[in-house]
């Protein structure tokens, strides 16, 4: 009778102690299971995300440029201003913008846009000419030369979006970039495009702001031959 009674409380004690441990492992099974349905849904939003932005188009699509009027036409196209571009740009990465450019690209036309941003990184942005999307986005290193305009660009009173806005008068801004090919000193050199299909090149003293044509490439070939005045 006693050795009937120990068989079983053994017995009793086995199967509590075997429920425990599938209790426990179902527990784990199922707590793992959670994680790792979380960690799959974080990934695969992540890679929704990225892919969105990696393959974002432009709202105007444009053909290539065949007859060289390529310029007049994406002018013409784009609904979205240099300053609205840069504006743009600077709510996507905040810091200052030292860069702006509008082209027809493979997503369709696009502003181009360089940002140094706050975290002193240079930033190369892609925008929507039709309505300012953010279409892609990543670093670029640059070389020191780009590093020393773009530190310029960050001390300069006068922005990228302020060019622009003072050489707007004088055509659609299609181009805006800090450069130090006209003279000693950068200045925000803007391109233009008339509605007759010229194009023409501007300076902007980061300073003063103050606008002036820029040399013709004649003019630079005579300052650059050697000659004696």
């Amino acid at each position: 009778m006693k050795r009937h009674l120990i068989i079983a409380t053994a017995a009793a004690a086995a199967l509590i102690a075997g429920g425990t441990v599938t209790a426990v492992a179902a527990n784990s099974d199922s707590a793992s299971g959670s994680a790792q349905s979380s960690a799959q849904q974080t990934a695969r939003h992540t890679e929704a995300s990225t892919a969105q932005v990696q393959d974002g188009r432009s709202s105007i699509p444009m053909a290539d440029d065949a007859d060289g009027q390529g310029d007049l036409r994406e002018a013409k196209a784009a609904k979205v201003t240099a300053p609205d571009a840069a504006a743009a740009a600077l709510k996507a990465v905040p810091g200052t913008v030292t860069a702006l450019d509008l082209d027809a690209d493979r997503p369709g036309l696009v502003w181009d846009a360089e940002v140094l941003g706050k975290d002193g990184k240079q930033h190369e942005l892609t925008l929507d000419a039709g309505t300012a999307r953010v279409l892609n986005q990543h670093l670029d290193r640059g070389d020191d030369d780009d590093r020393a305009q773009q530190r310029a660009a960050q001390n300069a009173p006068t922005t990228a979006a302020d060019a622009a806005r003072t050489a707007a008068p004088h055509g659609t801004v299609t181009s805006v970039e800090l450069d130090d090919d006209h003279g000693a000193k950068a200045a925000w050199e803007v391109e233009t495009v008339t509605k007759d299909g010229k194009q023409h090149t501007f300076l902007v003293d980061p300073q003063s702001g103050k606008l002036s044509a820029a040399p013709s490439q004649d003019d630079d070939a005579d300052d650059n031959d050697g000659s004696d005045d």
